[in-house]
């Protein structure tokens, strides 16, 4: 296949190895072509080369057109530049992978599903991936056993699936809708929560003697709060029935912890999660929180606030969401977020209809 990958950080990285090892023609989409080898690497933990795959790297936008699958890796917060970029070269037929498929990126792109493409995007990322070398290595470490997919419209879901197993070389499972990614309680409960209880104090010139690392040193402060806004999306996916939500599974269950303690726990011991930093800034006298990090800029405005939309349309409960989000909205002030609104989706009928395509 002709494939093109938006991005070249550590999932885009990631991908091309995968589908450039299979032999497929592999094209990356980047502002900093130069700075790409011919030649990309995976590499584990102890720098040992798993896979390697042969690429070409470009910033030029007429790859789209010839491309026959399209992986999207970038950050929520450039998608819709992304779309801007990509669905105007798109023909019918063309495959589009959202990586992860959260975000609201199935809206920002609906533009490529009006034009006979098909959408697909998975719950999680195979594995942890952290970028060693910036254009040639990236290490991944704690591969899940299995993936789960999902695609728009959804009788294309077995076609997705087999092409993801393949590339990947790990097993995939169809989710029963899309809906399943986009209500998938991973980063945007996760990342969220433990951000706002870390820095509940935080005010303009305050600044921290220190940072604790943001897993391996988790709270069960941080847990409770997680287990309070993972309750209401599961409530959330118990009002929504017009769709099978099955497969958007509590955290609890993800981490097999019945009580905030053992979550605390096991989020502490997970050998991938080790040596995570907390994002922060290192400044005169100290650090403060760092609010150009993904986890700020995309898991709040292209997370939170996502599950907090769909709440609002389903009438459940979300003071537990809301009370997070609301701390996100005090310290960085006015901001840019993902809104239904902005893609026709103004009621529930809207918001079922465009998820039962």
């Amino acid at each position: 296949m002709n494939i093109a990958i938006v991005g070249g950080g550590n999932v885009g990285t990631q991908f091309a190895v995968h589908c450039a090892e299979k032999g497929h023609a592999v094209t990356i989409f980047t502002s900093k072509p130069q700075e790409f080898s011919s030649e990309l690497s995976i590499v584990n933990e102890r720098g040992e080369v798993l896979r390697r795959g042969a690429v070409c790297a470009t910033d030029d936008e007429n790859i789209f057109a010839k491309a026959e699958l399209i992986f999207v890796t970038t950050p929520s917060f450039m998608a819709e530049r992304v779309a801007e970029q990509i669905v105007p070269k798109l023909h019918a037929g063309t495959l589009i992978g959202l990586i992860p498929g959260t975000g609201g990126m199935e809206c920002v792109f609906r533009g490529a599903l009006a034009r006979g493409c098909v959408l697909f995007g998975l719950q999680r990322v195979p594995s942890v991936a952290r970028l060693k070398e910036y254009g040639r290595t990236v290490c991944a470490s704690g591969y899940r056993e299995k993936l789960h997919v999902a695609a728009l419209p959804n009788k294309e879901i077995e076609r997705c699936r087999r092409l993801v197993e393949e590339l990947l070389s790990m097993r995939c499972e169809a989710l029963p809708g899309y809906l399943n990614v986009t209500l998938t309680p991973s980063n945007p409960i996760l990342h969220t929560t433990r951000l706002k209880t870390l820095f509940a104090d935080y005010r303009t010139g305050k600044k921290y003697s220190q940072i604790p690392l943001f897993y391996e040193e988790w709270s069960d402060e941080s847990s409770k709060c997680l287990f309070a806004c993972d309750g209401e999306v599961q409530n959330l996916c118990r009002l929504l029935g017009e769709f099978d939500l099955t497969a958007v599974r509590s955290l609890k269950e993800h981490y097999e912890s019945a009580t905030p303690e053992a979550l605390t726990q096991k989020i502490r011991s997970i050998a991938s999660f080790r040596g995570i930093q907390t994002p922060y800034v290192e400044v005169e006298g100290g650090y403060i929180p760092d609010f150009n990090s993904r986890y700020f800029t995309a898991d709040f405005p292209y997370g939170l606030a996502i599950l907090q939309q769909i709440a609002a349309f389903a009438g459940a409960e979300s003071s537990a969401m809301e009370e997070v989000y609301g701390w996100y909205e005090a310290i960085v002030g006015p901001h840019r977020k993902f809104r239904f609104s902005d893609y026709a989706i103004f009621s529930k009928a809207e918001f079922i209809k465009f998820y039962s395509q």
